[in-house]
């Protein structure tokens, strides 16, 4: 699990060590992701599984795509299909993904990348592993979330941001026991490249083995913790946490999270995502690719996409040309 990383922690700036009277968030739920399939066939943990839309918000869905080793002619993709109403923000940890879409954005990303495309009124993209990584098969692994928009931007024109890995922020705990790279938002006046519509925090952290992390979180977020890989617990009381599982944490000043000192040979370190957002506070109707605020809206969509009003697809060299609705 490369992302981003650096060979010595020391040389990075420090977050602020945490005031010892500030609000330690406890644990309020903790989920485990059930397992499926994505697209043409990838396999995904759906993270989000099990959780309240409410509690979530401003967040609506988030898969962790692999881990999984691909044997040559196995990578798999999506097909063309649409989206509006919300931001999807795909996370490359292994491997390679091409995204392109019918509004000119798109590209490649890789190890420790971010792609972040703003659906806003419709857009029509495609998600797939290049032709080499097809023939020659390798490591996949990455997360896509999905963020969703508030009402007023939900027509928005589309937008796409490629954000590279080396761009990312990146910081350690006071005695260097944990890498945190931030993707948007900002912990203890460090802040990511990532520029969000919803006012939001996304954080990959690496533990080793004991380490603990201790993240200012403004109290206006909510806060999510998602194990990649690894063992550790989470919150100011300690609950365990493993690969998959996620915890909903409560109203608080800080997130917690410890690396067990007992680590799978297959991941000596604690690898987890930290979210956090300012809730939206309005409707959600969901359905398929599309998240907007009321069912009219929903079938609307479905109605422009189906009419041909999220526009065309590019022709792209060796992508299929078929839509899907899911």
């Amino acid at each position: 699990m490369p992302a981003i990383t650096v060979d010595d922690l020391t040389v990075l700036p420090r977050i602020p060590v945490a005031d010892p009277t500030a609000a330690r968030r406890a644990v309020a739920q903790i989920v485990t992701a059930p397992q499926g399939f994505e697209g043409e066939g990838f396999p995904v943990r759906r993270a989000f599984a099990g959780v309240d839309l409410s509690v979530l918000d401003p967040f609506v869905h988030m898969d962790q795509m692999g881990e999984v080793e691909y044997a040559p002619g196995e990578p798999k993709g999506t097909p063309w299909h649409p989206h509006r109403g919300f931001e999807t923000v795909t996370y490359m940890l292994d491997g390679v993904f091409d995204h392109q879409d019918n509004h000119g954005g798109g590209g490649t990303i890789t190890n420790g990348d971010t792609q972040w495309m703003t659906a806003g009124a419709g857009i029509l993209h495609i998600e797939k592993p290049p032709e080499w990584l097809v023939q020659a098969g390798g490591l996949f692994h990455g997360v896509q979330l999905w963020v969703n928009l508030p009402r007023a931007q939900k027509l928005a024109t589309p937008r796409y941001q490629d954000l590279r890995g080396p761009d990312v922020a990146m910081v350690t705990t006071a005695d260097a026991g944990a890498l945190v790279r931030i993707i948007a938002g900002d912990i203890g006046g460090h802040a990511g490249p990532g520029s969000t519509n919803t006012p939001m925090t996304m954080v990959h952290a690496t533990l080793a083995p004991t380490a603990q992390l201790e993240l200012p979180w403004r109290a206006d977020f909510n806060a999510l913790v998602y194990v990649l890989a690894g063992n550790g617990s989470v919150g100011g009381e300690r609950r365990r946490l493993r690969t998959g599982q996620l915890a909903v944490l409560g109203a608080g000043d800080v997130v917690t999270v410890e690396a067990s000192a007992d680590q799978e040979s297959r991941s000596p370190t604690l690898e987890v995502l930290v979210l956090g957002g300012k809730p939206i506070g309005e409707p959600v109707a969901w359905a398929g690719p599309f998240v907007m605020n009321t069912k009219a809206e929903v079938m609307r969509a479905f109605e422009d996409y189906q009419g041909g009003r999220f526009g065309e697809i590019p022709a792209v060299h060796g992508a299929p040309t078929e839509i899907v609705e899911g």
